[in-house]
């Protein structure tokens, strides 16, 4: 029974001795592969095509990402980052590494992002994968495929066709005169629109409108609440220079209501506003004519 439990605790003593050693192993294969990927960035970005290609194994297949030409093997691998280079002049390289993953001893997967920043300025960003390959010791690329990272639009840029309404507008008929104020909400997200309408000079209502841009939904989006307690939700679409907002509200008393109010832009202080398709628990109420807006107040 003795022997027998002094060979099992060789045994564990010899797997745990294997497992140090490969994890030692792995974090060297790991810190050469690191080591391997920060020379390549200098080499692309010292514009040496030589260099570059020494960091590929010798039948490596290299697709050029901008023409679609593949070509085989680290001499043809030069001459396309020769031509790469003649092209395209002082480009930088940045590569932002998200994972390096072991298949096997010799074999090891990276993923990441690799930009190009040109001259003017704009840089272009592509996700990748590389495969290494460990021969004689040495880590080398065989292989990447690169995938065009696709650019978001954020919310600002959504919206930036509505920014001809940042700025104080009035319009007045008779007795009565509207007045909104449009801004942007901080990070230019949002756009905040306050409305007050006054009568003979006395403030009958007053409201605040927030619009957005609804990724989801992927339309421009609006949410309104007055002071006599009624909100609106609408959908924003714009046709040629006119906005189309389809509104549906919910009135203070709890009536519901819709509506599709028109903007059409004259010139960058005057649009001209209408309200048709105007309905109240299935009750057809009249249109609305066209009323003239204009900008009293630009934004400082």
């Amino acid at each position: 029974m003795k022997c027998f439990v002094r060979v099992v605790l060789v045994c564990v003593a010899m797997v745990g001795g294997a497992r140090n050693v490969i994890a030692a192993d792995r974090a060297a294969d790991l810190a050469a592969i690191e080591k391997a990927i920060e020379s390549y960035t200098i080499a692309f970005n010292a514009g040496d095509s030589k260099l570059l290609a020494a960091h590929w194994a010798p039948e490596a297949v290299y697709t050029n990402p901008l023409t679609g030409n593949q070509v085989v093997g680290r001499e043809a691998i030069a001459n396309e980052f020769k031509d790469i280079f003649a092209d395209l002049k002082d480009i930088k390289l940045t590569v932002d590494v998200e994972s390096i993953r072991f298949i096997s001893p010799s074999v090891a997967v990276e993923q990441g992002v690799a930009t190009l920043l040109s001259t003017d300025g704009q840089p272009q960003g592509n996700s990748y994968t590389a495969i290494h390959v460990k021969r004689n010791g040495k880590w080398l690329l065989d292989r990447v495929t690169e995938e065009e990272v696709p650019v978001v639009p954020s919310h600002y840029d959504q919206l930036k066709d509505l920014e001809w309404m940042i700025g104080t507008w009035l319009d007045s008929a008779e007795n009565d005169q509207i007045e909104t104020t449009c801004q942007w909400a901080r990070n230019n997200n949002f756009i905040i629109r306050s409305f007050k309408v006054s009568v003979q000079d006395r403030i009958d209502m007053s409201g605040l409108q927030i619009i957005g841009w609804d990724p989801a939904a992927g339309k421009i989006r609006s949410w309104a609440f007055d002071s006599d307690g009624g909100f609106a939700e609408g959908t924003w679409t714009k046709k040629d220079d006119r906005w189309v907002v389809e509104s549906n509200a919910t009135l203070p008393d709890g009536k519901k209501g819709s509506s599709i109010n028109i903007m059409t832009v004259v010139d960058a202080n005057t649009f001209r506003w209408q309200a048709t398709g105007r309905e109240v628990d299935g009750t057809i109420l009249p249109n609305i004519d066209e009323i003239k807006v204009t900008r009293v107040a630009v934004p400082e």
